[in-house]
């Protein structure tokens, strides 16, 4: 429990969640009440109608695992009050920067803006009334917009940027039990709490026990299952994907990526960009498809476990998936727009960064009989991470309805007809 314990707030996954004051400002702002209205899964309720939750409950429940961690003795012994005070608000805050439909708006950021929703973050954080309220409390705004996103880089406190960004940061403990949760599509049992009891600060670097193997393979395996059955679902990446679709047809009108303060951006949320797409003849067809559940279909899906030049290209350069694109369209005879390739690595897909862009080398030690800690290479103990990256390179097609079957042809031509075991029922 906090030291200034104000009160507290029941959550259906962590049970309640003991709060400062300091903290209790904090959730009253504005930027952090706007996350009531972005769901965390936009799309998914699709598929797992229980998906309905959102950033607000998300972020209470990222400060309370990073309270959890710093309570760890073998990290509280490393940090001042302060430093806790601080870590756990920078949590709190962490995901304030997200647009109408989360990970979808990204797309929109990513292309227009080349920004990410950690760049926005840390804007608000700073510029909005949180920046405001942070300094009359005695709070340095700026820190806590860095750390918020992992970038605080504090001399010999690296661990502070890795309770709420690395490879077992708290941000991901939380959303895979929160969406397998809301989902129900719940594959494998994660024991977060034995992992946060066995961290500890080596140097000054965040480092798991090997005693907790199990449970470090078993979160990941559990990251990887959630991936496929719920963040990459081909029916909520179809809903995600027509989504982002008609926030890009409809943004020269509507301007959503033309806000200059934080106010502007902050007016964005799911409820009024839903309904100012539906309202705009350059999306609002897309809309009444989602609404009655016209989705796109998928015409043909592989998972690559061998990466050659030409998989390489087709998941790291969009030029690359454009030109193909093009090919499928001309093939099937249909306009390029009803071709769509899907891959894990595009800005829309929720996660994208955290399962595939980072390095799978966890920092883990073991303990010699004298009690001395000893780092070592997780790739060298433990081969089944290594071994699951493949599982990732999933290659989609989606299309309309009508032109499904042309497509899948098209498809199966360019990219070599898909291996009976690869198949999919539809």
């Amino acid at each position: 429990m906090p030291k200034s314990y104000w009160g507290e707030i029941k959550d259906p996954v962590h049970g309640y969640v003991y709060i400062t004051e300091a903290e209790k400002n904090m959730i009253d702002t504005y930027p952090m009440q706007r996350l009531r209205r972005l769901r965390q899964l936009a799309g998914s309720e699709y598929v797992y109608p229980g998906a309905n939750h959102t950033r607000f409950e998300h972020s209470l429940g990222v400060m309370f695992l990073a309270g959890q961690v710093l309570d760890n003795p073998n990290v509280s012994r490393c940090v001042s009050d302060e430093e806790v005070a601080v870590c756990r608000i920078s949590a709190l805050l962490h995901d304030c920067g997200h647009g109408p439909f989360s990970h979808v708006f990204e797309h929109l950021l990513i292309k227009d803006l080349d920004k990410t929703h950690e760049d926005i973050t840390s804007w608000i954080i700073e510029k909005s009334e949180t920046g405001e309220k942070l300094s009359k409390m005695g709070y340095n705004a700026q820190d806590i917009a860095k750390l918020a996103v992992g970038k605080l880089h504090k001399p010999s406190k690296a661990f502070l940027d890795q309770i709420i960004s690395s490879a077992v940061d708290v941000d991901k403990q939380d959303f895979i039990v929160r969406d397998t949760y809301h989902t129900g599509a719940e594959y494998g049992f994660i024991d977060v709490y034995r992992l946060i009891h066995a961290l500890d600060v080596l140097g000054e670097n965040l480092a798991v026990e090997l005693g907790a193997l199990s449970a470090l393979e078993a979160f990941m395996i559990a990251r990887i299952e959630s991936f496929k059955s719920i963040y990459f679902h081909r029916v909520g990446r179809a809903a995600q994907i027509m989504l982002a679709t008609a926030m890009e047809q409809a943004n020269p009108e509507l301007g959503l990526t033309a806000f200059k303060s934080p106010e502007e951006y902050l007016a964005l949320d799911d409820y009024t960009v839903w309904s100012a797409l539906k309202k705009c003849k350059a999306s609002q067809e897309i809309i009444g498809d989602l609404e009655q559940r016209k989705m796109l279909k998928c015409a043909y899906e592989r998972t690559f476990y061998e990466k050659d030049t030409m998989i390489s290209n087709i998941f790291g350069r969009e030029s690359y998936r454009r030109q193909m694109q093009m090919e499928i369209a001309n093939e099937a005879g249909v306009d390029i727009k009803s071709v769509i390739i899907d891959v894990p690595t595009v800005p829309s897909v929720p996660y994208h960064h955290a399962v595939l862009m980072e390095s799978m080398e966890i920092p883990v030690f073991s303990r010699s009989q004298q009690g001395e800690k000893m780092l070592q290479r997780l790739s060298e103990i433990s081969k089944i991470f290594e071994t699951l990256k493949g599982f990732m390179n999933i290659l989609r097609v989606y299309t309309q309805a009508a032109d499904r079957e042309k497509v899948e042809k098209a498809t199966a031509k360019a990219l070599g007809k898909i291996p009976s075991s690869a198949k999919i029922s539809f």
